[in-house]
């Protein structure tokens, strides 16, 4: 969790403009976590059985794409890892194969439209495709399996929000896998050595 609030506070301090202050309530845009648990719950069923997980995002949503696997790696012991979702091409989609599950992170942006023609991509190869994304138009489709979607209201806490899924999907995936979710086997919870 360190990650999500390095980041959210590299976001509110940004949000300030020179000349005026801008008043924001974290705690209201952090209350979407309890709409989206039981959809956590669900795709965790998805996943817990999986050899394989590809994130990918653009821009922000890269750096959350990186978090979220992380996450799922660190916890759960799938091997996950997290691409540019625009370096597709260069090799990493030679990775994908008939079942594989590629999770894409889009907020609303300007790049959201190029992450869904990569979905297409890899779903074009048989991936099974989810989406996490704070936009509200995108529905499942022929390209998309499934959808986390993430209710924000100030679009600089957007990539801090869309990582909290992940992190409860990690946890719940852990949670089936029957892993020790408190004490992850090689990881310390402190640094006692340099």
């Amino acid at each position: 969790m360190i990650f999500s609030r390095e980041y959210a506070k590299y976001w509110w301090c940004t949000g300030f403009k020179p000349g005026h202050l801008r008043v924001v309530e974290p705690a209201k845009e952090l209350r979407t976590v309890n709409r989206i648990t039981f959809k956590d719950k669900e795709m965790a069923k998805l996943l817990y059985n999986q050899q394989d997980i590809y994130f990918i995002g653009r821009q922000n949503s890269y750096a959350v794409s990186l978090e979220a696997s992380l996450k799922m790696k660190e916890i759960s012991y799938i091997h996950s890892e997290a691409y540019a979702a625009g370096e597709l091409k260069h090799g990493t989609i030679s990775l994908i194969e008939q079942g594989t599950v590629v999770i894409a992170i889009a907020h609303n942006s300007e790049v959201l439209q190029k992450t869904l023609s990569n979905i297409a991509e890899v779903k074009a190869r048989g991936a099974k495709t989810i989406l996490i994304t704070d936009n509200k138009k995108i529905e499942k489709n022929g390209e998309i399996d499934e959808i986390i979607r993430v209710d924000t209201t100030l679009k600089e806490f957007s990539p801090s929000l869309l990582v909290l899924p992940m992190q409860l999907v990690s946890y719940y995936t852990a949670k089936l896998r029957g892993c020790d979710i408190d004490k992850p086997k090689n990881l310390a919870k402190s640094i006692t050595v340099e």
